[in-house]
């Protein structure tokens, strides 16, 4: 007996039943993706959303003001010069309070209320119309050595008493007039740290400039030069 062969038609009918089972599915999905229109609308509103928020972001904080900063050092007292600022821009934070670049001009000519260092910015409490030698006073550069004055560091604005020491053991008149050779204190001169100048490097010796009552300057520049004075905190008086 022969074989029955298949219908010619056969061979095709598989392929046909498979894409025909794939058709629901590929419908479906189309269908699932015709539903979704809004989300996408969605998704692109928030993207856009998130997009200008950031750029506001970035507006906000990236927004910068020209200020003054500091050029060069500047002494306690010493009067501000057009070199010593230079204009910063940078983005300001409520806590701080720099002068503004436009105000320069109101500047230079004043004088440093505190030691300005390079790179800070300045503000106003930083700069004052007064001088540090007050009506009535004087100012004397004393040349001290490292035995003639305390460790710590001293300040502007300091009391301090200037003591007039012997230059040969012996003790020196008194504030009082008594001669030397008197059991007695040495003399002494209430004076007040205006500026402390840099130590030599040589010698070491370092340059304080005090602000004394104006009859005492004369005594004390002409003591001062003979180098036979000592500086003492007046820890009394505070700083």
């Amino acid at each position: 007996m022969s074989k029955t062969e298949a219908p010619a038609g056969m061979p095709g009918q598989l392929p046909a039943q498979a894409a025909h089972s794939q058709v629901p599915s590929a419908a479906v999905g189309f269908r699932a993706r015709r539903r979704r229109p809004g989300m996408y609308a969605l998704a692109v509103a928030l993207i856009a959303a998130g997009g200008g928020g950031g750029f506001l972001a970035f507006q906000a904080t990236g927004e910068r003001t020209p200020v003054l900063a500091v050029a060069h050092d500047v002494q306690v007292g010493d009067v501000i010069q057009d070199a010593d600022l230079v204009e910063a821009s940078v983005s300001l934070d409520s806590a701080l309070k720099p002068i503004p670049a436009s105000q320069r001009s109101e500047v230079v000519g004043k004088r440093a209320a505190v030691a300005l260092v390079p790179g800070a910015l300045l503000s106003q409490g930083e700069v004052t119309t007064h001088t540090l030698v007050k009506a009535g006073e004087r100012l004397v550069g004393i040349g001290l050595k490292s035995t003639q004055m305390p460790a710590t560091r001293l300040s502007p604005g300091d009391k301090v008493l200037v003591v007039f020491t012997p230059s040969d053991g012996s003790a020196t008149s008194t504030a009082t007039g008594k001669a030397a050779g008197d059991s007695a204190s040495p003399k002494t001169i209430s004076a007040r740290v205006v500026r402390v100048g840099d130590k030599q490097q040589t010698t070491n010796d370092q340059v304080v400039d005090v602000a004394v009552p104006a009859e005492e300057g004369p005594s004390l520049a002409a003591q001062a030069a003979t180098g036979n004075v000592a500086l003492v905190v007046d820890a009394s008086g505070g700083s």
